[in-house]
C-alpha cells in the first residue's frame, strides 16, 4: 500500500469554513490530513464555538481514506507554530504541503482600532505565517519538486485595517520563500479567495457578492479547495510565487 503524504491545514475550527474545504479536498486527491483549531477564537466571534466541528470534520476526513490529526492551537503564541509542526511529525510524518487558513479577523478601523487587537493581527496572521514556514523548512523531508506552502489573503481593508494590514504582510512572507527556500523543491503560493459564504453573510452582502461574480453566485469553500488541491498536487508543480485570485472575477 502506497503511503500518503502529509497536509497540515491550519483555521479548520468550523464545518462551514474555507479550511475545512480545503481539508476535504486535499483528502479526497490522497492525502492524509492534520489541522489546527481554536475553540476560543471561535467562542469569541459572533457565529460562536462549532463543538460538533472536530469530530465531524475528521469523519468526513477519514471517509476520504486519510489518517487524520486534530490540534488545538493558539498561533498568537510564538511557540505554537513550531510546537504545532512537531506534533504532526511525530504523530503523522513530515508535513509536505503546509496549507494556512487561520486568521485573526475583527473588523476596526483607523481611529478605533487598539493597539492590542493590531498586535494580535500581526501575531497571528504575519508573524505565525513566517514561524510556520520557518519551521515547515527545518522538518522538511520530501522528494525535491514535492513540497507545497499556500497562504490564504485578502486584500479587505476599510474599516478592517489590523485584518488586511497583517494580510499584506503575509503576502509578502510567503512570496519571500517561493525565493528563499526554492533550494528545497518547493513551491509557495499566495490564495486571495474573495468572499466566500461561510455564514458570516448578511442579505445585502450575499446580494452584493452575486450581483459581482461573472458565475451570478457566491463563493464556497470547495471553490478554495479545489484551487489548492491543484495546487498541492504534482501538477500544481509549476505555480510559484504567485499571488492567485481564486473569486469568481470578484471587484471589491
Amino acid at each position: 500500500m502506497t503511503s500518503r503524504p502529509v497536509a497540515l491545514v491550519t483555521g479548520v475550527g468550523r464545518r462551514v469554513g474555507i479550511g475545512a474545504g480545503i481539508a476535504e479536498a486535499l483528502a479526497a486527491s490522497g492525502w492524509d490530513v492534520a489541522f489546527s483549531y481554536l475553540t476560543g477564537y471561535d467562542a469569541r466571534m459572533p457565529w460562536g464555538p462549532d463543538a460538533e466541528a472536530r469530530a465531524e470534520t475528521t469523519a468526513v476526513l477519514e471517509g476520504h481514506g486519510a489518517r487524520v490529526l486534530a490540534v488545538e492551537a493558539d498561533l498568537q503564541d510564538v511557540d505554537a507554530p513550531a510546537a504545532l509542526i512537531g506534533t504532526v511529525r511525530d504523530e503523522l510524518g513530515p508535513v509536505r504541503a503546509l496549507v494556512m487558513a487561520h486568521c485573526e479577523s475583527v473588523d476596526s478601523s483607523i481611529l478605533d482600532t487598539t493597539v492590542e487587537s493590531f498586535d494580535r493581527h500581526f501575531a497571528v496572521n504575519a508573524r505565525a505565517i513566517w514561524l510556520l514556514i520557518k519551521a515547515y523548512a527545518e522538518q522538511f523531508d520530501a522528494p525535491y519538486g514535492t513540497g507545497r506552502i499556500v497562504a490564504l489573503t485578502s486584500d479587505h481593508t476599510v474599516h478592517n485595517l489590523p485584518y488586511g494590514a497583517s494580510k499584506g504582510a503575509l503576502d509578502r512572507i510567503t512570496l519571500a520563500a517561493a525565493e528563499e527556500l526554492k533550494h528545497l523543491g518547493l513551491t509557495a503560493n499566495v490564495v486571495n479567495p474573495g468572499p466566500i459564504d461561510t455564514g458570516w453573510m448578511s442579505a445585502e452582502i450575499k446580494q452584493s457578492g452575486t450581483d459581482a461574480t461573472a458565475l451570478g453566485r457566491l463563493g464556497t469553500p470547495q471553490d478554495t479547495g479545489d484551487l489548492i488541491s491543484f495546487l498541492c498536487s504534482e501538477r500544481g508543480g509549476w505555480m510559484n510565487g504567485q499571488l492567485l485570485y481564486s473569486n469568481g472575477g470578484f471587484k471589491p
